[in-house]
């Protein structure tokens, strides 16, 4: 994990000067652009591993160089950063296949921390597991694959974390809090409407079988065959 490139995107240089001190400590290489063109072309010339993506930007603004990267099937990680403790942002960045969100003005260690956890998940050791099956559900913890009869569903990494999350207990409700744990791998500070989104969009890829995410009122997800 450490020596791989971050790129931040932000049109206060404060804010790239401290991320990259801290970022850099943990050795991890830092750029800095102030928006939204430049991140898009230094992402095709740099391929980072993961951006630091402010919603506010010049040019062009956050969400669109997300949408415009997903569309490109662009795996990159990306982390947003907006201004306002408002949701629609937050849903926006998430739907447009963002991987995590944090609110300004933000503690640096926490950045970090969840800079790491973002990248960790893409290098997980492979495990001997066996595939995990629920009806015409099949899912591959080794290959990273799910299937659903005889199609192979797109899920992005968070995705596919959090589906074999429910399916290792069927049945089981796991509060949110609970998901964010095991599937992100780190405590989100209550932040989980990260949750909600990424189940809507879980439910929508597995609509057509008989394996669905029930909504338990008050505590949190669970999932039935």
């Amino acid at each position: 994990m450490a020596s791989e490139l971050v790129l931040v995107v932000d049109d206060e240089p404060s804010i790239i000067q401290l991320a990259t001190i801290y970022l850099e400590r943990e050795g991890f290489r830092v750029q800095g652009v102030g928006d939204g063109e430049a991140a898009l072309e230094t992402v095709a010339s740099q391929h980072p591993a993961l951006i630091v993506l402010d919603v506010m930007l010049p040019k062009m603004d956050g969400l669109e160089v997300c949408r415009q990267l997903r569309a490109k099937d662009d795996p990159v990680a990306i982390l947003i950063l907006t201004a306002r403790d408002e949701d629609i942002d937050k849903i926006l960045g998430l739907e447009l296949g963002a991987d995590d969100y944090m609110t300004k003005p933000f503690n640096p260690r926490e950045l970090v921390a969840r800079v790491k956890a973002i990248l960790r998940r893409d290098r997980k050791p492979p495990k001997d597991e066996k595939p995990v099956v629920l009806g015409e559900l099949t899912i591959d913890p080794v290959r990273r694959e799910v299937r659903l009869a005889d199609q192979i569903l797109d899920l992005r990494t968070q995705e596919f974390d959090l589906l074999l999350t429910l399916a290792d207990q069927p049945g089981r409700v796991f509060t949110r809090e609970q998901l964010l744990q095991k599937a992100w791998g780190f405590d989100f500070y209550g932040q989980t409407r990260t949750v909600d989104v990424h189940i809507a969009h879980l439910r929508k890829k597995l609509e057509s079988g008989s394996v669905k995410i029930e909504t338990v009122t008050g505590v949190g997800y669970k999932l039935i065959d």
